[in-house]
């Protein structure tokens, strides 16, 4: 197994768009997960959410129903000072305190860095919690063609 790069987090909360997806279909996931992205994006999700703490995107896959190839949500939204201030249409979900294994895909976005990295993180014996997983879109993700996107494996200590 590779080397485990553990990274403890605090609690946090995250407002934005969710779907109820599944890594079963693929054809089915890539439509989910691109029909979630263009919503968020024309409908500028961003500019509604209020009381952002910072400016990167967030892709959290949580509510698992087992493992990674159970039906699972997608939540893209920002991370928020609180859930007193719920926008109209969106969701506000707060994740507990734990423990993340960080990876990160580097490379070109349009030609499924982030995709090819979660089919290696899968290969992986990980002692995965299956609470939340997330993609971190900053700074370093505005290049697509030589991005770099963190993501965050919830593990078990």
């Amino acid at each position: 197994m590779s080397k485990m790069n553990l990274i403890p987090m605090e609690s946090f909360n995250i407002i934005g768009i969710s779907v109820r997806t599944d890594n079963s279909d693929i054809t089915k996931l890539t439509n989910d997960m691109q029909n979630l992205w263009n919503k968020f994006i024309s409908e500028n999700i961003m500019g509604k959410i209020p009381n952002k703490i910072e400016h990167n995107i967030y892709c959290i896959y949580t509510d698992y129903e087992g493992d990674y190839t159970k039906p699972y949500t997608a939540l893209l939204g920002c991370k928020v000072e609180s859930l007193d201030e719920l926008p109209t249409g969106l969701i506000g979900k707060t994740f507990k305190s734990g423990t993340y294994n960080k990876f990160t895909a580097k490379g070109n976005l349009s030609q499924g860095v982030v995709a090819k990295q979660w089919k290696h993180i899968w290969d992986l014996n990980l002692p995965r919690s299956y609470m939340a997983d997330f993609e971190v879109y900053g700074e370093k993700s505005q290049n697509f063609e030589d991005a770099e996107v963190d993501i965050f494996i919830g593990v078990n200590k």
